[in-house]
């Protein structure tokens, strides 16, 4: 008892559990309630090798960060009879590296790589504890809820990302005869060089400020770690930087350089210019003074005179801006980001992972607001070209004169107006990175064959010039109109079309998603995240919900996006968005879908079903979705085929929502 208590982190508490600490106690409560029982067998279900190579592909970044990182931790602690155990943000374990002595009896209770230990399955644990507490613990042989675990000794460290969120935990096991009090420290300086790799390759071409009060700490994991846009808006900043600032990552995102440092991004460089690669001697806000080196980079061929622009190539965006799920900044997104849960999307990532960096053209179909550009820009961040640059060109919105030159560039005098020394264009900028092509539909018929060359002869002409520039690009087009359906009215070159569909997926609209929940909640998360510190976290009311799962959402996520931004601004201090925060326009929108579907309802079902009384109006997601068929096989003269070509769907997928469309479809016309 006393060797237990040496360990836990407040004094004994009185209460149910006794000598437990307040959080490993609240713990215990929480595996009571998830109906576990201490003597019971634990959850030993191990996921399947390629079901793992699918979770470490979602967790590759990482993964890539954190293994180096375990190795070295276990060089310090070998032969201690103990492990090393990463896992993602929901206790599953990806990788484990320990001493051979030891490692069979973790496996005992599955504490391998596969396995999932989170609170729900394994009860109190460091891992699923430090998940679910979002801080360090120790968790120490008794401790444990279950007592096939209570043999080890478990310190574990949440590791979060560049923007604060919670994406995996280190963790130290052995033998609880063998523990030691400094385990706990190495396991939190390993995480602290893991999420300084991960920022610094998050960051890598912006503003950043390394500063530490004394000169020698800088480079060292003790320097803190701000990074910000060329125009001096604030990114992140690592742990220390927090600590040293005094302020957490929160309450930094409303700052800039200049409330940070008392300077603006242009007299910091020219500052950094004549200190000639000496160290800097900086005023933070609080008053400190620290010492600090800057870190910049330019976009190559930028004007070094011009330190208001400072030339930087940015691939970040600020939190604060709402975008479709992942719901993370585009330059962050990751495939992994976007599966919130929906099948359909899950789908559309499985098949998008397998033609990663393979040089095969991918072609996004959905709606306007489904989240293609997202998913493209998801796409090159997980493939080996993630270091080039994404450019992304919208063909819809560039006037039809001007689409040519800014897709090949041109040269000087190539036509009136044309900037002196001419300009590079889309094309040459994604050298050696990724274009994505948006609405590719809306390319002129003309310039579909230009563009059918350069994807063929992987060259590019400048207008006005005779040079033929070599071009390293991957495609990713997309489009919200039918192609085939252009190609067989001559507005879309057959030749390109094949060209561009290596992999062709569709993203569903927001009314067919079953993701709803999470994803309201994870834009709020990010809307909360950019709020002043203090202040409650968003959140809506269930009667709320219940509306949103009833809209047919027409703009998709921009639609939501805009409400939730709006709806946001106007809440109360508790954060909960209600029904008077919502824009008149919305409730417009349900009027008109709930009155369109009851409309379609009735005729169904005077079509199918002998004229009985009509449906009542949708309260359901799946009641929209159900009526939105029903309305499209009523406009087709009950020709379930030409019903599901419209919806973009397949004839089993209505059978399978409608019965009763299969058990009358004998009598209807089919084909």
């Amino acid at each position: 008892m006393a060797e237990n208590a040496r360990y836990a982190a407040t004094a004994p508490q009185p209460g149910k559990f006794g000598w437990l600490t307040p959080s490993i106690q609240k713990s215990r409560e929480r595996s009571e309630t998830y109906g576990l029982r201490e003597l019971a067998r634990p959850d030993y279900h191990v996921l399947s090798g390629p079901e793992l190579s699918v979770k470490r592909e979602q967790n590759r970044m990482l993964c890539t960060h954190a293994m180096p990182v375990m190795e070295t931790l276990h060089e310090q602690i070998i032969n201690t009879q103990s492990m090393i155990v990463l896992t993602d943000a929901h206790g599953l374990i990806l990788h484990a590296i320990g001493d051979d002595d030891f490692l069979p009896r973790a496996e005992k209770v599955a504490l391998r790589p596969g396995a999932n230990w989170a609170e729900d399955r394994q009860g109190t644990n460091a891992i699923g504890t430090a998940i679910a507490e979002q801080c360090p613990i120790v968790v120490h042989g008794k401790q444990h809820y279950l007592a096939a675990n209570q043999f080890l000794t478990c310190s574990s460290v949440p590791i979060l990302d560049p923007y604060g969120d919670l994406i995996g935990v280190l963790d130290v096991t052995g033998d609880y005869r063998s523990y030691h009090q400094h385990t706990m420290a190495l396991a939190k300086m390993s995480v602290q060089m893991i999420e300084n790799h991960l920022f610094a390759s998050t960051f890598r071409e912006t503003l950043q400020v390394a500063f530490h009060a004394r000169a020698e700490f800088l480079g060292t994991l003790m320097e803190g770690i701000a990074a910000f846009t060329s125009d001096g808006r604030f990114l992140s900043a690592n742990r220390s930087a927090q600590f040293q600032l005094n302020l957490p990552l929160s309450a930094l995102r409303a700052h800039t350089l200049s409330s940070l440092f008392g300077l603006t991004s242009a007299q910091l460089i020219d500052t950094v210019r004549h200190h000639d690669g000496q160290w800097l001697t900086l005023n933070l806000h609080n008053g400190a003074v620290v010492r600090a080196r800057v870190d910049f980079r330019r976009t190559p061929g930028a004007p070094a005179a011009s330190p208001h622009d400072a030339g930087f190539k940015l691939r970040t965006t600020t939190r604060s801006t709402l975008r479709p799920a992942p719901l993370a900044p585009a330059a962050q997104s990751r495939l992994s980001h976007l599966d919130t849960g929906d099948p359909q999307v899950a789908s559309v990532i499985a098949k998008v992972r397998k033609v990663l960096g393979k040089d095969i053209p991918i072609l996004l179909n959905g709606e306007t607001g489904t989240g293609k550009e997202l998913l493209a820009q998801a796409i090159h961040n997980d493939s080996p070209r993630r270091d080039g640059p994404f450019i992304a060109v919208n063909c819809a919105s560039i006037p039809e004169t001007l689409i040519e030159s800014e897709l090949f560039g041109y040269e000087e005098g190539a036509f009136t107006g044309a900037r002196r020394k001419g300009s590079n264009g889309k094309l040459l900028q994604a050298d050696g990175g990724t274009l994505f092509l948006d609405e590719i539909g809306d390319m002129p018929y003309p310039l579909q064959v230009r563009l059918l060359r350069v994807l063929q002869e992987r060259v590019v002409n400048p207008l006005g010039s005779n040079r033929s520039i070599p071009v390293d690009i991957a495609i990713v087009c997309a489009t919200h109109r039918d192609l085939r359906e252009m190609i067989a009215h001559n507005r879309f070159r057959e030749d390109l079309y094949y060209r561009l569909n290596g992999l062709v997926v569709k993203l569903p609209p927001l009314r067919e998603r079953t993701d709803l929940t999470p994803v309201v909640q994870r834009m709020l998360q990010l809307e909360s995240a950019h709020s002043a510190a203090g202040v409650p976290p968003l959140s809506v009311a269930s009667d709320v919900m219940k509306l949103f799962e009833q809209c047919t959402w027409p703009g998709n996520f921009r639609q939501l996006g805009n409400l939730l931004r709006t709806a946001a601004a106007m809440v109360e201090d508790d954060g909960v968005i209600r029904r008077e925060h919502l824009p008149d326009d919305f409730f417009e929108d349900l009027c008109r879908a709930s009155s369109d579907a009851h409309a379609a309802a009735g005729a169904l079902d005077a079509t199918w079903c002998g004229g009985s009384a009509p449906l009542p109006p949708p309260v359901r997601l799946q009641d929209v979705e159900a009526c939105a068929i029903a309305a499209a096989i009523a406009r087709h003269g009950g020709n379930v085929s030409a019903a599901a070509r419209s919806l973009g769907v397949s004839r089993n997928t209505i059978y399978r929502k409608m019965p009763g469309v299969a058990g009358a479809s004998g009598s209807r016309t089919d084909n």
